[in-house]
């Protein structure tokens, strides 16, 4: 392992904002980029060709958008209709902003995924005649879903997806799933296994441990936090590592007290060694669930716990959000801070059980002194609630869909219609006054293949005075966002050499690409230069 590790990060076309922001610059602006997608955007995967998969559920009735070729889906033991000629999978080109119609079959309701290292979209289970689907999805221009329907050897509702550093997934959970398998399978390697945590932290009357927060750590093994608590898993060997100490108010902030979590910006500390921290944010208060079921909708927490899950005595650190928020989505920006986004101040998820829609997003800078690390964003004029999501864009934009409480299609008489609505936040590093210290990446090129532990000499433009000191290249994975959590979210700051000048504007610093696939699984990752906090126009790299 190399004692560098780096981060990349980019920002891509930003010649398409030319959508117009609907807020004032300071705390970031919104724009509107879809009056209507045509379903619910309750799934999303940014794929390498900067197009974003989208879907809902099979089950939802019919949608806005009809399927392609005049096909229609036929299945009768669908809840709402038996036949189905309306879509419920698009994908979205984030260039042309524009929308296509995909044929997917079975039922991906609450289902999960990750991109492969070929850069394909890994897509597993969900409801009914899709509980043991496997379906592949392949970055082209006309591609569509191939579906296997008995992929998985349990049923996967509400399961995780983690890459791991051999380019296999992990499967863990799923409601009444207290295991695990991995996928692709072999003749060696396909059962499933019993993880008894998942057994520990199942609360009967309402699980609240489904969509377990799941992270690859730096030494391989991963770190799965359920309810209230948190273990180191080595999945090689099937044992527990270390059991984490639970969160200290003892508040669940797994579904339905759905909170959010991220694997903070992975770089070097003292010495070499790679740190790693976990933060959690939001949820909702233990009971709040059956309350909800019963019309009373308590506050929903405003705490955050923070730990670093590599020190050899870790503890919660526990901050207070200026916004308290339940299902809400958090995103791992270019420059390192966190976006909190989407979701509620009072109820649960689940049908028609959150109230109160947070507009305001908020920003947390992870290396500020605790009480200085949150900073509230402009707000929205969309309400998104239960099945909303948030995915990054290589530009730097944040992409935002999705919000139907409802077990159908309802537009009209309810709290909260669905919302077809894509909209598009742009973070304050992307306002105009930053143009100057913008970098621009000149080389590599996009999509450059690169290898673990290699020196990468990035050049770049800025038309500003440079800060040297205050230069770093970061590199992000594109995450699979469902139900409040970016699975394979990850962000790494890599190690680099000095700044050199190379002429007027322009400029070249040598990084260090990391050193094994424990700290950045192959495949495809979006590689920036920050400049002072602001992201530059970025390109895709993949690492093998």
């Amino acid at each position: 392992m190399t004692p560098n590790l780096i981060l990349i990060f980019f920002l891509l076309h930003l010649s398409l904002f030319k959508f117009v922001p609907q807020a004032a610059a300071a705390g970031g602006q919104w724009a509107l980029l879809q009056p209507n997608i045509g379903i619910v955007a309750m799934h999303m995967q940014l794929l390498s060709n900067d197009r974003v998969v989208i879907f809902d559920r099979t089950d939802f009735g019919l949608s806005n958008i009809s399927l392609p070729n005049g096909q229609c889906r036929i299945d009768k033991t669908d809840t709402a209709l038996k036949t189905d000629c309306s879509a419920h999978s698009i994908e979205y080109d984030v260039a042309s902003n524009s929308i296509r119609p995909l044929t997917v079959l079975t039922d991906v309701w609450c289902s999960s995924g990750a991109v492969l290292p070929d850069g394909r979209l890994l897509q597993t289970g969900g409801f009914n005649d899709g509980d043991h689907a496997v379906r592949i999805y392949r970055p082209c221009s006309d591609c569509d879903w191939d579906e296997i329907k008995s992929g998985l050897t349990q049923r996967r509702w509400y399961a995780t997806n983690q890459i791991l550093p051999d380019g296999r997934q992990i499967i863990i959970g799923g409601r009444r799933q207290f295991n695990y398998e991995f996928y692709p399978k072999t003749n060696s390697d396909s059962k499933a296994y019993n993880l008894r945590f998942l057994v520990e932290t199942n609360d009967p009357k309402i699980e609240n441990n489904l969509y377990p927060l799941v992270f690859l750590n730096v030494d391989g093994n991963l770190f799965i936090f359920a309810n209230n608590r948190a273990i180191l898993f080595d999945y090689t060997k099937d044992v527990v590592v270390r059991n984490y100490p639970k969160l200290p108010d003892q508040n669940p902030r797994s579904y339905p007290s759905t909170g959010s979590g991220v694997l903070l910006p992975l770089k070097s500390l003292q010495g070499g060694e790679i740190g790693a921290e976990v933060l959690v944010c939001g949820g909702a208060p233990k009971g709040s669930h059956v309350s909800a079921m019963n019309g009373k909708f308590v506050g929903a927490l405003n705490t955050c716990g923070r730990i670093k899950i590599t020190d050899p005595e870790p503890v919660w650190v526990m901050e207070t959000m200026p916004l308290a928020r339940v299902m809400g989505d958090m995103v791992l920006l270019p420059n390192g801070n966190v976006l909190i986004i989407n979701g509620g101040a009072t109820g649960t998820a689940g049908w028609e059980f959150g109230r109160d829609p947070v507009l305001k997003p908020v920003v947390y800078w992870p290396d500020n002194s605790i009480g200085s690390r949150f900073e509230i964003q402009n707000p929205s004029t969309i309400p998104r609630m239960y099945h909303s999501t948030a995915v990054l864009l290589r530009d730097g934009r944040v992409l935002i869909g999705g919000s139907n409480p409802h077990t159908y299609y309802n537009f009209t008489g309810v709290f909260f219609p669905t919302e077809l609505r894509l909209e598009a936040f742009l973070p304050s590093y992307l306002n105009s006054e930053s143009n100057n210290l913008r970098p621009k990446v000149i080389s590599p090129a996009s999509s450059v293949k690169i290898k673990y532990g290699q020196r990468l000499v990035v050049r770049f433009m800025v038309t500003g005075s440079v800060n040297r000191n205050l230069v770093t290249v970061t590199m992000i994975a594109p995450s699979f966002n469902t139900h409040s959590f970016s699975m394979n979210q990850r962000l790494l700051v890599l190690g680099r050499g000095n700044v050199i000048t190379l002429g007027k504007s322009t400029y070249e610093v040598e990084v260090v690409t990391p050193g094994s696939g424990n700290l950045a699984p192959s495949g495809y990752y979006m590689l920036f230069v920050v400049h002072q906090e602001i992201p530059s126009e970025g390109i895709w790299v993949q690492i093998q």
